[in-house]
């Protein structure tokens, strides 16, 4: 047993020492300097769509996928009290106009000209009165009685006036205020209506019918069919070092080992106080073939690129500052730019040098 013990350790020494190394040396290139940021790809004018009620969905008129215009429907919440609401409204409404009341305001102008008439004629009468009287004919309580006559019926047709014009101004708010109740009766029935509010795509169903929403909890995602977006979150100590139009570098779990370029073209000036990031939007210039909302990604955003550098793989650093030579010697090295694959060096070895992979 021994014997085959010390076998085995000749063995495992054997492959150890036989087993090939990693080697390589520094090497002039260009190297970025650049900021990390993680995110998610979003449709542009993504959003999601909200009930302004609750209530029990009656029918889904959509499927992830549809193609939808701004208007079209969603969704329809059932809620029978708003329908009665809207129908006893729309009844008032009706009621309440000018039109229904024709006849009310033909009746106050019959007595208008009524009165008129009766005005008229007293007039005559009091006239022919009064020269009768000039004349020496007749008595002045006669007179008298003609004028107080002329004054009562020119003060009946006034009050006719009034009356028509009165009730006129209260028929014309009350059509007003009825059809105003209209109105708002019919924007409460449409809000049992959730529609899209953008041309776009339906990528997020989320209710079923029977089920009941709310305004808390979104019910569809919707957003643009074809354009898609970049939403990055990056720290607020690197916030100031990113500018409009620099190139993005990222790469996705969806698309692994490949790597797709997009430009900042939006950054949003208001921190996240939570996450202590801020929010800044990027536009593909080199996309994966295909895309969907929500994605998750990393990036490096560049902010410098140097040429020339003596670079080697970031993989090859122990403890971020030494390096193991070919002869097992580990040596000091001055270090410049870092990016996600390799590391500049300013100082400590030299192209000439072999440098070995340390163990992982």
């Amino acid at each position: 047993m021994k014997q085959i013990s010390v076998f085995i350790l000749s063995i495992v020494c054997i492959l150890s020492c036989n087993k090939k190394q990693e080697k390589t040396n520094a090497i002039e290139e260009n190297i970025t300097e650049s900021v990390y940021a993680s995110g998610v790809i979003k449709s542009k004018n993504q959003y999601q769509v909200f009930s302004t009620v609750n209530g029990l969905v009656k029918e889904v008129l959509v499927t992830e996928g549809t193609i939808v215009k701004k208007g079209d429907p969603l969704y329809k919440i059932f809620d029978e009290s708003i329908k009665l609401n809207n129908d006893n409204a729309r009844i008032t409404a009706e009621y309440g106009a000018l039109g229904a009341n024709t006849d009310k305001l033909n009746e106050l102008k019959l007595d208008i000209e009524t009165a008129k008439a009766k005005m008229e004629n007293d007039a005559s009468l009091l006239n022919k009165q009064q020269n009768l009287w000039d004349q020496g004919i007749g008595t002045r309580n006669e007179l008298e009685v003609r004028q107080l006559n002329l004054k009562n019926s020119t003060n009946t047709y006034r009050a006719a006036q009034l009356r028509y014009k009165q009730i006129e101004n209260q028929l014309t708010l009350q059509a007003k205020q009825t059809q105003k109740l209209l109105d708002i009766s019919n924007t409460v029935k449409g809000d049992y209506t959730i529609k899209s509010e953008f041309n776009g795509k339906v990528y997020t169903v989320l209710k079923k019918q029977g089920e009941m929403v709310n305004t808390q909890s979104y019910v569809a995602l919707v957003g643009e069919a074809n354009g898609f977006i970049l939403e990055l979150q990056v720290d607020e100590y690197d916030i100031a070092r990113i500018k409009i139009g620099q190139q993005v570098i990222l790469n996705m779990d969806s698309y692994k080992n490949q790597l797709f370029e997009a430009v900042v073209n939006k950054i949003n000036p208001a921190m996240n106080a939570a996450s202590k990031s801020f929010t800044i939007e990027a536009a593909f210039t080199k996309a994966p073939p295909t895309l969907y909302p929500n994605l998750t990604t990393e990036a490096n955003i560049v902010i410098y690129t140097k040429p020339k550098a003596l670079t080697i793989p970031r993989n090859y650093l122990i403890d971020e500052k030494y390096v193991l030579l070919e002869n097992k010697e580990k040596r000091k090295v001055q270090i410049g730019l870092i990016d996600y694959q390799k590391v500049e060096i300013i100082g400590g070895i030299t192209a000439k040098d072999v440098i070995v992979k340390p163990a992982q």
